[in-house]
């Protein structure tokens, strides 16, 4: 592989579909020089020199999810805020709504309103926050039930650290591994593969309903080599965690692995585009 970026030819035909992208932290409605407009704005242009066909980002929908007392009256009151960035960008912005399970009755009423009669294609259950929650715990299971029936995508915040957990609603692979064999039919995001990601990896491997999503941490070496050995490159999805990450760091993992072209374009976009078929039929 020669240093730097593929061409521009190349990174297209690639169709890179990033899974996490995270402007202002999922923070719609506040379209200042710190919200997420400008942060859109910020990321277009490295978006544009990767050729990135489609961006995922899991907006807040007033569920409890933030410790923003404002914004989350005005989600509530004034559910149209949210859409205003999937209005913006229509050709490049996905969205899945982030969920609080400690509130399953508020975050069931999302999933109708978001899920089965709007836009959105999922949703992403937090690590940290009010709205965190260990994903084994059995508020989980109303919630994957109607996602299943919905037919929706659900990317868990996933992290092990040394010394223990930031917080005690933060989950890690292991405790994703014990959801996701509850509910085989469904496919989970493992987001970070753990940020631990030998250990991450370790953790799903035998769960094959789960995928692990690239970003997150600094890039490594081996990383995408032992994601591809242990669980095959179709439980691979990219995530650019843009705009907080750099493009080098995180698209660097996987046009700099050593890994076939076939696997790095199903990294890329292929498996991500597969797992949203289902729901983006519907729409």
């Amino acid at each position: 592989m020669q240093p730097g970026l593929p061409s521009s030819q190349e990174l297209k035909e690639y169709r890179i579909w990033d899974s996490y992208f995270t402007p202002s932290y999922s923070h719609p409605g506040r379209d200042g020089s710190s919200g997420i407009f400008a942060d859109v704005e910020r990321s277009l242009p490295v978006m544009r020199k990767a050729q990135f066909e489609k961006a995922c980002y899991f907006p807040h929908v007033g569920v409890g999810t933030t410790t923003d007392a404002a914004y989350e009256k005005l989600a509530q009151s004034n559910p149209d805020v949210i859409l205003k960035p999937l209005e913006r960008w229509p050709d490049l912005l996905l969205g899945m709504i982030q969920l609080n399970a400690n509130d399953v009755r508020a975050s069931l009423d999302a999933l109708n309103r978001w899920l089965r009669d709007g836009p959105m294609l999922g949703v992403y259950f937090p690590g940290g926050g009010p709205g965190a929650m260990t994903c084994s715990h059995r508020n989980f299971f109303p919630l994957v039930e109607r996602i299943i029936e919905l037919r929706g995508v659900i990317m868990q915040h996933t992290w092990f650290k040394t010394g223990g957990k930031q917080g005690p609603g933060e989950s890690t692979p292991s405790e994703l591994a014990e959801l996701a064999a509850k509910y085989p039919e469904q496919k989970f995001l493992c987001a970070h593969a753990g940020g631990e990601w030998e250990q991450g990896i370790r953790a799903v491997a035998a769960t094959p309903n789960i995928l692990v999503e690239t970003s997150g941490f600094d890039a490594t070496a081996g990383f995408i080599e032992m994601a591809v050995r242990e669980l095959g490159a179709e439980r691979i999805v990219f995530g650019s965690h843009l705009p907080s990450r750099s493009l080098g760091t995180e698209l660097g993992k996987i046009v700099g692995a050593d890994i076939s072209e076939n696997d790095r374009k199903l990294i890329l976009g292929e498996n991500y585009r597969r797992l949203l078929q289902p729901i983006l039929q519907q729409k």
